[in-house]
C-alpha cells in the first residue's frame, strides 16, 4: 500500500471528518433499532464499520462530481449531504423521503446532491456509474463519477464490460470496491480466485491500489490520488479493505464469522475510536468537541425519525407517477 496519511489536517477538517462518520453510525444504529420495532420494512442493509471509506471518499470530491452505489447506501446517501429527515423518512416507506416513499433503503435518488442510487441490482450500478462518466465527458465537464461496489459485485461480468470501456474513452469514473470480505455471506477467499481485487483492472490498463479502509486519512490519501487521476487521465480504482459489524442485512445472522472476528474489529480498528485518538493525540480536538458532536447527532438522528413517524404514507394516486407506462 503507498503512503498512509496526506498532508496534516487543521482541526475543522479533522472534526469534520469525524463529524460526518459519526452521523453515519448514530442513523445506522437508530434504523435498526426502528426496523426491530417494525417501523421499516423490506431490506435494510446498514453500513455500520464501513464509514471511513465513504467518508474519505467524498471529502475528495467537488458538488460537480457524481456517486452511485448499491444497496448499502444509507452511509453513501449522507456522506453526499443528503438530509437525514428524507432519508429515514423513505426508510419508512412515507411520503418525506427522498423517493416519495416508494423506493425504500435500495432506492433513493438525489438530482440535487448528484447521487444516483442505490441499486438493487449487484453490479449494475458500476455500468451505470461508468455511463454517469461517459456523459460527463461527452460534455466536455471536468467531473468525475465514483461507483461503491463491494466484493461479492466484483465477480460479476458487467463489471468488466465497464473496466474495458472506461480503459477505452479514457473515462472519469472512480471505482470504489468496499471489500468487506463476506459479500452477502460468502467468504471472500471461498468466491474469487486470484489476489486482490483492483489488480484485476490491471488487465484492462486501469491504475489503482489497495487501502485501509478501516483508517480514514488512508482513505482520503487514496482518494485524492483517485481523483487528481480520473480528473486528467481516465479510470481509477481502489480496494478499500473494511469491515461491516452487521449481517448482509437486517434479516442476516451472520453465522458465517464468530463473535470473536467481529469483537477483534471493533476493538482494534473501529474507524470512530482510531480518528478520535488520533484527533486528540494531534490535538486537532478536545473530549469537549466530541461530547457536543454526540449531542448535535443525537438530537439530529431522533429528529429525523420525528419527521418519518410524522410523515403520512403515500397517497394511493401516487402509484404511476415517476413510472415509464408501455402501451
Amino acid at each position: 500500500m503507498p503512503a498512509k496519511h496526506p498532508a496534516k489536517l487543521t482541526s475543522k477538517e479533522a472534526l469534520g471528518l469525524y463529524y460526518d462518520m459519526l452521523l453515519i453510525r448514530r442513523f445506522e444504529e437508530r434504523a435498526a433499532q426502528q426496523y426491530g420495532m417494525g417501523m421499516i420494512g423490506g431490506f435494510c442493509h446498514l453500513y455500520n464499520g464501513q464509514e471511513a471509506v465513504v467518508v474519505g471518499i467524498q471529502s475528495q470530491l467537488n458538488k460537480d462530481d457524481s456517486v452511485i452505489t448499491g444497496y448499502r447506501d444509507h452511509g453513501h446517501m449522507l456522506a453526499c449531504g443528503m438530509d437525514p429527515k428524507g432519508v429515514m423518512a423513505e426508510l419508512f416507506g412515507r411520503e418525506g423521503g427522498y423517493s416519495k416513499g416508494k423506493g425504500g433503503s435500495m432506492h433513493m435518488f438525489s438530482r440535487e446532491k448528484n447521487f444516483y442510487g442505490g441499486h438493487g441490482i449487484v453490479g449494475a450500478q458500476v455500468a451505470l456509474g461508468t455511463g454517469i462518466a461517459f456523459a460527463s465527458k461527452y460534455r466536455k465537464k471536468k467531473n468525475v463519477c465514483v461507483a461503491y461496489y463491494g466484493d461479492g459485485a466484483a465477480n460479476q461480468g458487467q463489471v468488466y464490460e465497464s473496466y474495458n470501456m472506461a480503459s477505452l474513452w479514457n473515462l472519469p469514473v472512480i471505482f470504489v470496491i468496499e471489500n468487506n470480505k463476506y459479500a452477502m455471506g460468502t467468504a471472500q477467499s471461498r468466491a474469487a480466485a486470484g489476489g486482490d481485487l483492483y489488480e484485476r483492472a490491471v488487465a484492462y490498463g486501469i491504475a489503482g491500489e489497495k487501502v485501509d479502509g478501516m483508517d480514514i486519512l488512508a482513505v482520503q490519501a487514496a482518494a485524492a490520488r483517485a481523483v487528481a487521476h480520473a480528473r486528467k487521465t481516465g479510470p481509477y480504482i481502489i480496494e478499500a479493505m473494511t469491515y461491516r459489524y452487521r449481517g448482509h442485512s437486517m434479516s442476516d445472522p451472520a453465522k458465517y464469522r464468530t463473535k470473536e472476528e467481529v469483537d477483534r474489529y471493533k476493538d482494534n480498528q473501529d474507524p470512530l475510536v482510531t480518528f478520535k485518538d488520533y484527533i486528540l493525540k494531534a490535538k486537532l480536538g478536545t473530549d469537549e468537541d466530541f461530547k457536543k458532536m454526540e449531542s448535535d447527532v443525537k438530537a439530529i438522528v431522533l429528529e429525523s425519525v420525528d419527521f418519518a413517524t410524522e410523515s403520512p404514507l403515500p397517497h394511493p394516486s401516487e402509484l404511476y407517477t415517476d413510472v415509464t407506462i408501455n402501451e
